[in-house]
């Protein structure tokens, strides 16, 4: 067995999801400047959490994260977390993403600190998404769409882009 099958083998097999309580609401994050954001600002709102990479074959979708928040940002918060879980696809500091993210793609939503979506270290947030959903990203750019009361957590893959119409639909609902 190579390597690369190897790694790609132990990063695709997901842990059982443990028992994680409260509300998407409950979280408070640092987001990529340090400041600690409350979720509960976001109450009303849709949330799409996006796993994000600066250099992933998907990195492209950083733009139509941008036209979804710019478009729909009165029904949407789109929230990106940087992760190197995937084949070392985020290797830069918090200042050198942030600047990769407003130098590639103008992107002006909130991008968080840098966390693992899954593994041994997976962090909180990623944790009450998988046990709401049985989900852990597979790749970088898996999205997640929690609706605006909060009770609903929906799980798209990398390959359904920010303006599939399926995550549109249902953020207009």
């Amino acid at each position: 067995m190579g390597l690369m099958t190897y790694l790609y083998g132990r990063l695709s097999r997901p842990r059982k999801a443990k028992r994680v309580g409260g509300t998407i609401y409950d979280f408070k994050l640092q987001d990529i400047e340090g400041r600690e954001i409350d979720f509960n600002a976001y109450q009303g709102k849709n949330l799409l959490i996006v796993n994000t990479a600066s250099k992933c074959g998907f990195t492209s979708q950083y733009a139509q994260l941008e036209k979804l928040h710019q478009t729909y940002g009165n029904k949407v918060a789109v929230l990106g977390f940087p992760s190197n879980n995937f084949l070392w696809q985020e290797p830069g500091s918090e200042e050198e993403i942030a600047s990769f993210c407003q130098r590639n793609y103008g992107v002006s939503f909130p991008m968080f600190s840098k966390i693992s979506v899954r593994g041994k270290d997976q962090h909180q947030l990623y944790q009450w998404l998988h046990w709401k959903t049985g989900k852990v990203p597979s790749w970088n750019f898996c999205k997640f769409l929690v609706t605006k009361n909060g009770s609903q957590v929906l799980f798209y893959p990398s390959k359904v882009t920010p303006l599939d119409s399926q995550i549109v639909n249902e953020i207009l609902k």
